[in-house]
């Protein structure tokens, strides 16, 4: 039985690892260029402040790339991930300010704990598991969306083309067994300051 548990947990590992390399696009913005609603500009703009605010991130603290996830849409910025403390959280939502051409700054870091597995893996499983009815459902642009799971809450950020997709894409991370809340952070396509014609 345990041996069962184990190679379901590895094949949610390696589905959720292929399906988050695969959706990464070109220029590193997590979202595929040919199917993304933003202009090619403002994809280069946001890849070039990502790659600045990474260096600072670097700069800062070398532990910060690994242990906080950065997101940036239409110049918003996106913080995700653990961190050991309130000074460290101050700390990189003012270098994430500090980036040129950041419109806001939405911190959804939390304070390091003691590593649990078992926490781990049900926060691995849902997000597999809503990345899987993304890709699934006709109604989705899957690629256009990044899920993040933390204590049975899913983040979600992401461009929808119109407020139906939106609102399916939050009815299906409802859906996932023992979610406890979806917090998105969801555009629309009419949002973009540019959009690709």
């Amino acid at each position: 039985m345990n041996i069962r548990k184990i190679i379901i947990l590895l094949s949610f590992i390696i589905l959720s690892s292929c399906v988050g390399y695969s959706s990464t696009g070109v220029l590193g913005t997590g979202v595929s260029i040919a199917l993304d609603p933003r202009s090619l500009g403002t994809q280069i703009d946001d890849s070039l402040m990502q790659q600045n605010l990474r260096a600072r991130l670097l700069s800062a603290d070398k532990s910060y790339i690994i242990s906080v996830k950065t997101k940036i849409l239409d110049g918003r910025i996106f913080l995700t991930g653990k961190v050991n403390s309130v000074e460290d959280k101050l700390k990189i939502t003012k270098l994430a300010w500090e980036i040129k051409g950041a419109r806001s700054v939405k911190n959804d870091l939390r304070i390091k704990e003691d590593f649990n597995f078992k926490r781990s893996a049900k926060d691995l499983l849902i997000t597999s598991q809503l990345r899987a009815a993304l890709i699934s459902s006709k109604k989705i642009k899957a690629v256009n969306y990044n899920i993040d799971t933390y204590k049975k809450n899913i983040y979600i950020y992401g461009i929808a083309q119109n407020n139906t997709e939106r609102e399916e894409v939050t009815r299906e991370a409802k859906q996932i067994l023992d979610v406890e809340e979806v917090i998105t952070s969801i555009f629309l396509v009419d949002d973009l300051r540019v959009v690709k014609k």
